[in-house]
């Protein structure tokens, strides 16, 4: 299952906070089914197969600092933690990197922070895209939810486009191969 982390409602669409939205409806795209969206238990899903494997593609439909919510009705469905691959913005990163990691912290991400609280556990894996710098702290809020500026736009489909690849390789061919073969995806990646 991978679930991507967002703002619902068209005013958040082009924001950074909604980089892992536009992740999954770019994988919804790639498994051929990017209307096959239906409503179950506040959240948005997609069912679909990446390789030999059936994925489930799930946007949650609360805030994003209520995203703890939605993972853990996923879980009384009986996902397991292991199972569940986050996809989510990343103001530590630069701009045009991406990072998948089994399990971990939240780095003051505030969905992150939500599921975490949710399940008691840091263990499941994350796959981060970088939209920074990071502002100062007080400018944080400010910063996600605007839009990427005119200058990173041409960035934003390559670093999507990345994202939504990793996640497929992570689904279709483990974590493990995702990691070597994504973590060394950086800003320089996006010229090639």
């Amino acid at each position: 299952m991978v679930v991507g982390l967002g703002n619902p409602g068209s005013e958040y669409v082009d924001t950074r906070h909604n980089a892992g939205f536009a992740a999954v409806d770019a994988l919804a795209e790639k498994l051929h089914r990017p209307s096959g969206w239906k409503r179950n238990e506040g959240s948005l899903r997609l069912t679909g197969r990446a390789g030999r494997h059936d994925v489930t593609l799930v946007k949650p439909q609360e805030y994003m600092n209520r995203s703890g919510a939605t993972v853990r009705s996923l879980l009384a469905e009986g996902w397991a933690l292991p199972e569940l691959l986050v996809v989510y913005d990343e103001v530590y990163l630069p701009l045009g990197t991406i990072r998948i990691r089994p399990r971990g912290g939240s780095g003051g991400h505030q969905g992150l922070e939500s599921i975490l609280a949710a399940t008691g556990s840091q263990e499941f894996p994350r796959l981060r895209i970088g939209v920074g710098p990071a502002p100062r702290a007080e400018d944080l809020p400010d910063y996600v939810l605007a839009p990427f500026a005119n200058e990173e736009r041409d960035q934003v489909p390559r670093v999507i486009e990345a994202a939504r690849d990793c996640a497929y390789d992570a689904v279709a061919e483990g974590l493990s191969k995702a990691m070597n073969r994504w973590n060394r995806f950086g800003r320089d990646d996006l010229d090639e």
